[in-house]
């Protein structure tokens, strides 16, 4: 099975803690809309022995698009790969887009499941973080949306400033009273040269504050399992049969095509990761040439690959999949590496698998980092 990614670079405003590829001009869409089939078409022998499990669109903000202009691309991959009888296919959307008119056509195509950008259902963080919707908007979409979809995840916030303890367990419980059966919660992070960084810089807004984000992180995690989500992922938490199998399948190790500006793709061997640039990627499809640059992974690579994504998921790491796939050194170099962490109770070891535990949890990706092999 695998997947396919398809990234619109298009949003209306632009978020000040944001980094993704966007442009915040519609004026070449039309010509993007092109170029994304056209790069559909000329990559679909890449999958010829998969069966595609999953569409995903992602951005920037899909739901900028008319629902015709998302059917095409969904109806082009149909034409191009072989397609899984009931695939999930996903679209990410602003609140501000989801009118009821919106609504019940893409619930008329072939998407099954929304993945909404709420962030805050408060007005003071939506403000902050420079949302396109408001607090009211983010609270009427999810009613709305339960109308016509019930596969809906939401994304929540947390750790922005300002915001304290009581005001996210209310952000939770808010999320919790509409019953939605997934919810991803990121950590607010300021990334090189975005609004944020600078607003922060110039004393505007307070800094980020990592110890207070931790404590919002364990609420979150105690508040939602006690009312019977899986946190099958660091940031990721589901009902049974409705985790993402998009991000689910990028953690397993799975392939996947990556279609639009600045998308990466991975097939288990390669990865490759499209140009950053808008103009540069029509330029190129426009020759019928792939705007793209290629990796091949060394077998240090694939292991650290593979520490890294299974350490952030309930799933843990297997061991004996490290020996059968890198060989003994490599299980005897990971045990090591882990000794210490497993004496500080970061990481723990039950039959087959290591895993993280409780408290290290939020600190996955930075253990993970320890237990990375370097290149010799």
């Amino acid at each position: 099975m695998a997947g396919i990614y398809i990234h619109i670079p298009f949003c209306k405003q632009a978020c000040h803690y944001c980094d993704f590829h966007f442009s915040t001009s519609l004026k070449k869409k039309e010509a993007m809309l092109i170029a994304l089939k056209k790069e559909l078409e000329l990559r679909a022998m890449e999958l010829k022995d998969e069966t595609i499990e999953t569409i995903y669109f992602g951005g920037g903000t899909p739901s900028i698009l008319e629902t015709e202009e998302i059917e095409s691309l969904i109806d082009l991959v149909y034409e191009n790969f072989e397609v899984r009888s009931t695939p999930e296919i996903t679209v990410e959307a602003n609140p501000d887009d989801l009118s009821s008119e919106v609504l019940k056509a893409l619930a008329s195509s072939k998407v099954n499941r929304l993945s909404i950008g709420i962030q805050s259902f408060f007005e003071n963080d939506l403000k902050l973080m420079n949302r396109a919707h408001n607090a009211l908007e983010a609270k009427e979409c999810i009613e709305e949306s339960k109308r016509f979809f019930n596969n809906i995840s939401i994304d929540l916030i947390y750790g922005i400033p300002g915001a304290s303890n009581e005001q996210w367990q209310e952000n939770i419980q808010i999320a919790l009273d509409y019953e939605v059966p997934h919810i991803s919660c990121y950590a607010l992070t300021v990334e090189p040269k975005t609004a944020l960084e600078s607003f922060i810089k110039k004393g505007l807004v307070e800094p980020v504050n990592d110890d207070g984000a931790h404590e919002q992180f364990l609420l979150l995690k105690d508040i939602l399992e006690e009312r019977g989500f899986v946190h099958y992922e660091l940031s990721n938490f589901g009902m049974e049969g409705y985790f993402s199998k998009n991000n689910t399948a990028y953690w397993q190790g799975k392939s996947y095509l990556g279609i639009g500006p600045s998308a990466h793709s991975f097939n288990g061997q390669q990865r490759s990761w499209n140009v950053r640039n808008n103009s540069k990627y029509i330029k190129a499809l426009e020759q019928d040439q792939l705007p793209s640059e290629i990796e091949t992974l060394t077998k240090v690579d694939r292991y650290n690959e593979y520490v890294m994504t299974r350490l952030r998921t309930k799933w843990g790491i297997s061991l004996n999949y490290i020996k059968k796939e890198f060989g003994e050194l490599y299980l005897q170099y990971l045990m090591d590496q882990a000794h210490s962490f497993i004496e500080g109770h970061l990481l723990f070891h039950d039959k087959d698998q290591l895993y993280v535990s409780k408290k290290g949890l939020f600190l996955s990706d930075g253990i993970a980092s320890q237990l990375f092999k370097l290149n010799l």
